[in-house]
This record gives structure tokens, sequence and C-alpha cells, in this order.
């Protein structure tokens, strides 16, 4: 079974971040220039804090490509660090609350919050959305679509479910005109007020991010092995961004207060016609599971949303305790944003971009893009006929 696999490493003020992508087609055209534009979106965003004025992300292809096509061999990359003073960073005397300091530090039994948190920054995101950005455009050779959105922050809740009614080019058009990746350009007012309260309070603060995935065919994931799920696999996915405590897909948890009657998808068939989702004679009257049922998409959209906390480093500091005296200190305070939700919403992109890409390739098989097309086009035709 042909899948996707990836693993990144690098430290936040080290030389570099480095990643590989094993299991991508050969044959694919990747376009550079546009994974340079997710990281560019990672980046930016009211909210952020000097760190993104100093880097300038961009992906260097280190193997996998031959005059910019994919070889079917691993695909190594880096990102430059600019901020590469790893060795001269000082210590601190006291683990930060919310941060990894600590558990870190108890994990490898030794008093180096440093050594815990250039590893456990979300620095690191960076290599995932550049293996994102190429991961996305196998799925967008096939006609499927990731975006992301903020769908709130702080106690400002933004609209912006109407803008899918608008065609691809207006609704990217609308996100990018945001600070905040919104599609709610009324909210931007409100949205810049609640950081700037934060940033002077010398607070925090979080909110949701949605990611949505169009196009997408029936039967991608499994239920045979609870591992196949793509409830699960996507959950992980998201949790393992830092800060997120909540992930939820469709209705989620405002589910589970709801009867029956009104969660459920009806089936129905589907109009020749009809707009959205990817073929096949059935479909549902609604899309309150968020386009999955049974670990396995549905062909309708796949809506996944996910609460991201306030960041752990705040300037008026946090109770902690000094490593060496034992007393009661204030945290110290490193470097950081007053909010990075908008940020994380592409590094959501990201991750279910590499989530489903890894789904198709399961179901189509093969080892090239050819092999892939053919797959795709045997698939449309069964499912046609079910």
């Amino acid at each position: 079974m042909t899948s996707l696999r990836w693993t990144t490493a690098g430290e936040s003020h080290g030389a570099c971040l480095v990643g590989i992508l094993e299991g991508l087609p050969s044959g694919l055209a990747v376009d550079l220039e546009r994974v340079d534009l997710e990281l560019a979106r990672r980046q930016a965003g009211y909210g952020r804090g000097g760190r993104m004025a100093i880097e300038s992300d961009r992906i260097e292809v280190l193997a996998g490509l031959r005059a910019g096509v994919t070889l079917g061999s691993p695909l190594a990359f880096r990102i430059q660090n600019r901020d590469d003073s790893l060795e001269r960073m000082p210590e601190l005397a006291a683990p930060r609350p919310g941060h990894a300091d600590l558990t870190g530090c108890q994990k490898h039994g030794h008093r180096s919050p440093r050594a815990v948190l250039e590893r456990a920054s979300a620095r690191e995101t960076a290599a995932r959305v550049a293996a994102g950005g190429v991961a996305r455009q196998v799925l967008e050779h096939f006609g499927c679509e990731i975006f992301g959105h903020l769908v709130s922050l702080g106690e400002v809740v933004v609209e912006g479910s109407g803008a899918f009614e608008l065609p691809v080019a207006e609704r990217t058009a609308l996100r990018g005109a945001s600070e905040f990746q919104s599609l709610d350009p009324g909210r931007e007012s409100e949205l810049r007020a609640a950081v700037d309260g934060a940033a002077a309070a010398g607070d925090t603060l979080g909110g949701v991010f949605e990611v949505r995935a169009l196009g997408l065919p029936p039967g991608l994931g499994g239920y045979e092995d609870p591992a196949q799920r793509l409830t699960a696999r996507l959950g992980g996915a998201l949790f393992s961004i830092p800060a997120i405590k909540g992930v939820e897909c469709g209705l989620g948890f405002a589910s589970a207060g709801l009867p029956g009657s009104a969660v459920h998808d009806e089936i129905v068939v589907r109009s020749k016609s009809e707009p959205g989702g990817s073929g096949g004679r059935f479909g549902r009257r609604t899309n309150r599971s968020g386009g999955l049922e049974g670990g396995m998409t549905t062909g309708g959209p796949l809506v996944l949303r996910a609460a991201m906390k306030p960041i752990s480093t705040l300037r008026a500091g946090l109770a902690s305790v000094d490593f060496a005296s034992g007393e009661l200190v204030k945290a110290p305070y490193e470097r950081s944003d007053t909010t990075a939700v908008p940020a994380a919403s592409v590094v959501g992109e990201a991750l279910v971009a590499l989530v489903m890409t890894s789904a198709l390739l399961e179901k189509l098989g093969g080892s090239s893009l050819g092999q892939l097309e053919r797959s795709w086009e045997a698939l449309g035709a069964e499912l046609a006929e079910i």
C-alpha cells in the first residue's frame, strides 16, 4: 500500500529546519514558489512577534527532484534560520507554565529548559508547512482543495461559511486581504482591538480555526483497522500542533447535546449536475458529520476545527519556581507572539493536506503520477455504478 510519510528535525534557533517526505509519486511537477507562499502565510498575521520580522522562510530542496519534477525517491529539504543563535542563547532559571519546559526536564532528568524549548517551539511547524505545501499539490492535481480560515479570536467570533459559495479565487483573495486569515472583513477592527488590548495587558489570546477539504472522493481512510480511521489520523495531526486543546469534525461537541435526528445526514440520490463532492450516485442531504462517517470520507466537504489556547509566554509573567533555589519567581519572558491562531490555521491546512494526500495515495496505489491518474479514472467509473 502506497502512503505518505514525513519527519522533521531542527531547533528553533539552530542552523536550519529540515524535513523528509517519502512516498510522493514520481512525475509530479512541484511548484516551490507555491510552497514559499504557504511559508509566508504562516509568518504573517496581526499579533505576531519579533521573530517573524527576522526570518524569511523559503524551502530549499536537497534531494528528490530533477528539473522540478519528483523522482519517486524521498524528498529532502531545509529552511534556513536567520536567527541561528542556539549556542549563544541564555539558559532559563525557571520553567515557564504552559510550555514543555518543566515536563521536558522531568522527562530527561535535567534542569535545562533551553534543551527542551528549542525543539518544542512552534518554529518547527514551518517544516511541516513546507511538507504540506508539497503534498497538497498531489491533491490539487486531482481537483481537491484544502482551505483554512479563522473562526474566532478571544471573544470575537467571525463569520465566513458563506464565502464557500464564492469561486476559489475570490475566497482566497478575501482571506488574503485579512490580517487574521479571516473571511469576515467586517470584524477586522474588532480583531485588531482584541489583540491590542491583550498586548497592552501583557497577556495573550487563543481562538479557533477551521480547515476544509473540498472535492475528496468517498471511501478514503478505513474502518478495518482503528489506525486507518481518518477521524483519528486527522485529530492526531491537528493535536500535534503546539497549543491545540480541542479538535472537532462537523457538528463536533454540539452533536453530544442533540437527538440523533438532528445529527445524522440522510442519504439521497445525487443529481448528475449537483456540485460538490466527488462522484457516486448517492449523497447526503446535509453535512453535519463534517464529511466523515465510519472513519472514511463521505465525498462531501471535510470540515475540521481546532481550538488553540492562548500562548503561554506572557509579558506580565506567571508564577514559577527557580530550579536552583526552589524559590517562587516570575517565569522568564522569551520573545513571543500575542496570538498565533491565524498562523496555526496555515499549519492546520498543511497537516490536513499531509494526512489526506496519504489517504489518497493509499486508495489509488501506484508509484507514478500516471498510474495514479488511471486509478482515479477507474475509481470514478466504479463509484458511478455503486
